[in-house]
């Protein structure tokens, strides 16, 4: 791909398709990661002479305006991150919008409303896709988030804008996941979380043929100790997957990697909560339910982690949220902290998870893309990365 870097945009006006996309409550940023993620990809624009067009999408209005889903506050946010004044454009498409544009000059900034207050947008409508490109000489994708969506804004007007480049947060996020994928340091251990086996079907087996070794907790660790004819009591079990976690188990044997799976449990009988937690080793109790991954298994995902040259993880070890459920995904945290390799998280409730932890600024790469970081890892094509190759 084509970086930004690489183009002169000095006097262009560079639509900058970011993922600004952050938890709010009601007008309140509550987590500004990905807004501070999209700066240095700006700052380079606004640095080299560009008008700089901001555009991303938030939460899922699906299709029609609505008012709580508005960019205005990240706006605001992205006025105070940059100190200096950002304006705001009323729609992302039309003759209001075309004019505020026109009108800026080079070190001017404008937010445009939210993509998907337009169907269009998610239908990847060549008409819409027009519109969006006639705003803009540069088209710079920095969306890692949403690069595995063939949306207009992601895909189709990188088709109609002259120059096109990706940007430094995606430069960040192929070259970290690149690692994992194409030359890691050894050995690669891979820790993998979650409710479900079949959300990270593709995951697992791709990971297979490159990692070391592969640690599994959350709830689909206990489909997987089901297939291995062990007790699970009333814990989160995908019945019509048990086959497939069998020739999983199978298949990490015949390559040679070792896959971990929980030997003690913190199970209880409330997942909010309500109810007292106990230890319980590799079986779990009739009546209760597996929370989170004991303390046993703790240190022994520790250990393989300290030993490991690259680390991936993606999944909590168990319901975090819940204080007394918490110590394993915290001890996986810790563990990614404290260990000297190339660290790199992904998933909304790992990074969740880790900045509850304090732990964040000792990892190497925080990745902004969830959907999309597991797609890549995965080995599969995203189309707002794919329409970037020269």
């Amino acid at each position: 791909m084509r970086y930004i870097d690489e183009l002169d945009v000095g006097g262009a006006r560079t639509f900058i398709r970011a993922d600004l996309n952050v938890p709010l409550d009601g007008s309140t940023i509550t987590d500004t990661t990905r807004i501070e993620a999209s700066l240095p990809t700006i700052r380079w624009a606004l640095d080299h002479g560009a008008i700089v067009i901001v555009a991303s999408h938030l939460g899922r209005p699906k299709g029609t305006v609505d008012p709580a889903l508005s960019l205005r506050p990240i706006a605001d946010s992205l006025s105070e991150f940059l100190q200096r004044q950002v304006m705001f454009a009323p729609d992302c498409i039309g003759d209001a919008t075309e004019r505020l544009v026109r009108g800026c000059a080079t070190g001017d900034v404008v937010v445009l409303e939210n993509l998907r207050f337009h169907p269009e947008e998610a239908k990847n409508d060549a008409g819409f896709a027009r519109q969006l490109a006639a705003l803009a000489d540069v088209y710079v994708n920095d969306a890692f988030g949403a690069a595995h969506r063939a949306h207009a804004s992601t895909e189709g007007m990188a088709h109609i804008v002259p120059q096109t480049a990706a940007g430094l947060l995606i430069r960040k996020e192929v070259e970290a996941l690149s690692k994992i994928t194409e030359s890691p340091e050894r050995p690669l251990v891979a820790i993998l979380g979650g409710a479900k086996v079949s959300d990270k079907i593709n995951v697992i087996e791709n990971l297979l043929t490159k990692v070391d070794a592969l640690l599994i907790g959350g709830a689909m660790a206990y489909t997987f100790l089901r297939a291995q004819g062990h007790a699970t009591g009333k814990s989160l079990v995908e019945e019509d997957r048990l086959d497939l976690a069998r020739t999983l188990l199978e298949r990490a044997q015949q390559s040679g990697v070792a896959l971990h799976l929980p030997s003690d449990h913190v199970v209880s009988t409330a997942l909010d909560g309500s109810a007292p937690a106990e230890q319980a080793g590799i079986e779990i109790p009739d009546g209760t339910m597996g929370v989170d991954i004991g303390p046993a298994t703790s240190e022994r995902y520790g250990a393989e982690i300290a030993k490991a040259r690259t680390v991936l993880w993606n999944g909590p070890m168990g319901i975090f949220e819940v204080e007394a459920f918490s110590a394993g995904t915290m001890a996986v945290a810790d563990a990614m902290a404290k260990s000297p390799a190339m660290t790199v998280v992904g998933g909304g409730d790992s990074i969740a998870a880790l900045s509850r932890s304090g732990k964040s600024s000792q990892i190497s790469h925080i990745s902004t893309g969830g959907g999309a970081a597991l797609e890549f890892l995965e080995g599969r094509t995203l189309p707002g990365l794919a329409v970037l190759n020269r």
